[in-house]
């Protein structure tokens, strides 16, 4: 019987794996628009920086980093502060096992406990499967932005899909950075994963 899969906080020791799953999005895919794939050192950074204010998980199984998702900014100016941009990521083998939705469920309550209240996720187009995932957790497409990417010797879209996590309010709180978020209330969301 394997071990069950669990999705937690990233941790410091986490950027080498999540670099790995990483990397072949971006060396063999127009799935990133990036050129050439973060060290470890770097993705370390990325998480460490992301991680005050926004959560960035991990899918475990018997130790080892199946897949990740996280959320950012998604503007810098002030008045898009409940909103946020999200991406998932998964290992080669850890396809079609659900880990994707799993991932983003636990992320999305986490940012609703936070405060946020819009998710946006650009896709690299075509990618049907990542459509599809998006589409089926609720997104609406919201537009594409045409030939915005050159890579792999051609010009390429960029579809962007929003998500509603809850109903704005008239007068929102400040979001709650992910570091001050309740470490029991964090824990037990993210067991029940």
């Amino acid at each position: 019987m394997s071990a069950a899969v669990r999705i937690r906080q990233a941790a410091d020791g986490d950027a080498a794996a999540v670099a790995a799953i990483y990397a072949p999005y971006v060396r063999d895919t127009i799935i990133s628009f990036e050129t050439a794939a973060p060290t470890p050192a770097e993705m370390g950074g990325r998480i460490a920086a992301i991680s005050t204010r926004h959560p960035w998980l991990v899918a475990e199984q018997g130790g080892e980093v199946l897949g990740y998702a996280y959320a950012g900014e998604h503007r810098s100016r002030a008045a898009y502060r409940w909103d946020v941009d999200v991406a998932v990521y998964l290992a080669a083998d850890a396809h079609r096992r659900g880990l994707g939705r799993r991932l983003y469920l636990a992320l999305f309550e986490l940012l609703r406990r936070q405060g946020y209240i819009n998710a946006y996720a650009g896709i690299s187009l075509p990618n049907a499967a990542s459509v599809g995932l998006h589409e089926a957790l609720g997104f609406l497409p919201v537009g594409v932005y045409r030939k915005v990417g050159y890579k792999q010797g051609a010009w390429h879209d960029v579809g962007w899909w929003s998500l509603n996590l809850q109903p704005p309010p008239a007068l929102p709180a400040e979001p709650v950075p992910c570091r001050e978020l309740n470490h029991a209330v964090l824990h037990s969301l993210l067991d029940a994963a």
